[in-house]
């Protein structure tokens, strides 16, 4: 069982060492095959393992592999833990990570770097698996960390382009800020319970559900536990793109779309929500900080949302709807509803990667007409103001795209409806978070429609429009699976089965909560509006030209993202950037440099001066040392006396 465990992690491995070191002579198209084949074979011993802990009498399997690091009290075991939490984010992994693999083959198809593309997907499935897998928290840092390097490589995956690079270095910073505190957050939990370990950590916690926890005989004090479980929140704002710290994700559109799907919907920003999740022990007795979790999860949904209503690249709107809906799951969280954020979780896995690679497939099929006849027309392929007419020229992906939109929208019966709607419930004792999750969800239905409505019907607005095509069979299987994945996902917690909130509990604990037939008919009709607000306003390529000075305002305010990526330019980066300058010219030129560079001019200015005494004639010399010989003697004779 030890090595079945380890198994999901060394294919993916498999794939890296063999495309990395063996590419360029396997080629394309076996490089790219093999590394799908690679993470395939992951999700099949993932499943093996998800079906071994349903029969499990303890729901989970353990494996120790010894010892990691051990120096002095600190002992953190090279360990991983399968249980119903860590399966489930498992099979999401590996299944939708082999879906967009799969995809990537005709996406990626003809770009020089396919190769390295590949070795950059295994390796993020992979890291992503440790994240989730690990037994301990310092486990769980390395696969954050190492997610955070496979995302900087595919964000700037086309590195030449400057934009590109310029958006992976954002998403590295900005992460690497969040991880301070979570790495804080690891330190003062083995400060304050001696282990890093999930079991003995959780064991003590979960057996005192009181402010206080005893361990060894002394209380850990409630503000420890706060500051505890505010420092991984910090982690998780940074990796789950939280406020303040979510601005990299909408630029990271920069890399593949595929590399964006991948990140974006199924794995990397989901790493937060899990990483809290799993320490929900430590969360249920904070209770201040899962508020302000709950309260910061529905700023961010509500403040991403209402971005995503004046965006007009397809990616973007995607992005700030990533954004929002994290806020969604991160909102839950912190009410305590763990199953229904875990629910939202896995249904957006499918819904976003789906409305991800569908956008890809758009992307793909604009771009057909000016690559076929080297069209020098440059025409941005991800503007949806460029878009328009699709609906008939790629009917598989204009299907996918309403399937994974409406599901979006939180409309009966796609997935994104069950889950969406059992958050709002858990909202309803917390009107705040409620009112601003309840407008986010009209946003959410409106953003969806308008996107919908400018990329597929009306007429065609640009050439590359009118003369799109299809994508081939490789990008289109993912899309159809996906598809069914948007439309019956939300089985996995209907109501009468309630399967996914039974699997969960011997994590999470019971769930409170669940479907609520008023909330979920109002906000159906609320969804329903929204979307027909959105087919009112931009029926027949319409462009906002009757909105009033006033709404014009407002929608450069959020078209500009609320100016925030502005406001950090003026408070801290160009600051940061005058401290630089005045450093190099005032302290590093004028004081280190002036200080070494005064020791040279000095040491040359005693040379210079010494130099006559150096002539190289004898008798100069001789006449010195007759000197030297009777001033000597003259001050021997004088002391003397």
């Amino acid at each position: 069982m030890s090595t079945l465990v380890v198994l999901p992690i060394l294919f993916p491995l498999i794939g890296v060492v063999i495309n990395a070191f063996l590419g360029k002579r396997l080629g394309e198209k076996v490089v790219g095959a093999l590394a799908t084949l690679m993470c395939s074979a992951a999700f099949v011993v993932a499943l093996m393992l998800f079906s071994q802990v349903s029969v499990s009498k303890e729901h989970a399997i353990h494996a120790e592999f010894g010892t990691w690091i051990g120096v002095g009290k600190l002992n953190v075991p090279f360990g991983f833990l399968v249980d119903s939490l860590s399966s489930a984010l498992m099979l999401i992994i590996t299944g939708v990570g082999a879906l967009i693999h799969l995809y990537s083959i005709g996406y990626i198809h003809g770009d020089p770097r396919a190769n390295r593309y590949f070795v950059y997907l295994n390796l993020f499935v992979a890291s992503m698996l440790v994240l989730v897998m690990g037994s301990n928290y310092l486990l769980m840092f390395v696969g954050w960390e190492l997610v955070g390097l496979c995302s900087y490589l595919l964000i700037g995956f086309w590195f030449d382009k400057v934009k590109n690079a310029e958006a992976a270095r954002k998403a590295f910073v900005v992460n690497r800020i969040g991880d301070v505190g979570f790495i804080l957050g690891i330190m003062l939990i083995f400060v304050t319970f001696g282990t890093l370990n999930y079991h003995d950590i959780f064991a003590v916690v979960g057996d005192h559900k009181t402010a206080a926890l005893a361990l060894a005989g002394d209380p850990v004090a409630p503000a420890v536990l706060s500051a505890i479980t505010l420092l991984l929140f910090i982690g998780a704002m940074g990796k789950s793109a939280q406020l303040p710290l979510f601005v990299w994700l909408p630029d990271a559109m920069a890399g593949p779309t595929p590399a964006s799907a991948l990140i974006h919907a199924a794995t990397m920003v989901t790493a937060g929500i899990y990483m809290i999740v799993r320490s929900n022990a430590l969360f249920h007795v904070a209770a201040d900080t899962s508020n302000f979790v709950a309260l910061i999860g529905a700023l961010t949904a509500f403040i991403a949302g209402s971005i995503a209503l004046r965006q007009f690249d397809i990616k973007k709107v995607l992005a700030y709807s990533t954004v929002s809906q994290l806020g969604f799951m991160i909102a839950a969280a912190g009410l305590g509803a763990y199953t229904a954020s875990i629910f939202h979780l896995m249904t957006h896995a499918f819904f976003k990667a789906l409305l991800f690679l569908a956008a890809g497939s758009v992307i793909h099929g604009m771009e057909h007409y000016s690559h076929a006849h080297h069209s020098a027309q440059h025409i941005d392929p991800q503007d949806m103001r460029n878009m328009g007419g699709l609906r008939g020229k790629m009917p598989v992906t204009f299907w996918a795209f309403i399937i994974g939109g409406l599901s979006l929208a939180g409309l009966p019966p796609f997935s994104g409806f069950w889950s969406k709607d059992e958050i709002i419930v858990a909202a309803l004792h917390n009107p705040l978070v409620f009112a601003l999750l309840a407008c986010t969800a009209v946003f959410t239905a409106f953003y969806t429609g308008r996107q919908l409505v400018m990329v597929f019907f009306g007429s065609a607005r640009s050439k590359d429009a009118s003369h799109a095509e299809e994508s081939g069979m490789a990008m289109k299987l993912p899309l159809i699976v996906l598809s069914v994945l948007a439309l019956i996902g939300g089985g996995l917690n209907l109501p009468g089965s309630m399967w996914l909130e039974h699997w969960l509990e011997p994590v999470v604990g019971v769930h409170e909560g669940g479907f609520n037939l008023p909330i979920a008919a109002l906000f159906s009709a609320l969804a329903l509006v929204a979307l027909a607000a959105a087919w009112v306003m931009y029926r027949d390529g319409k462009r906002d030209t009757s909105l009033t000075p006033q709404l014009s305002s407002v929608s450069s305010f959020l078209n500009k993202a609320w100016q925030i990526d502005a406001l950090y330019r003026a408070a801290i980066i160009m600051p940061f950037y005058a401290l630089s300058s005045f450093l190099a010219r005032v302290f590093d030129l004028g004081g280190i440099d002036g200080a070494v560079n005064g020791i040279g001019t000095l040491t040359k200015g005693i040379a210079a001066a010494l130099r006559p005494l150096q002539s190289g004639f004898v008798r100069s010399y001789g006449l010195v040392m007759i000197v030297g010989v009777v001033a000597l003697m003259a001050w021997l004779v004088i002391n003397t006396r």
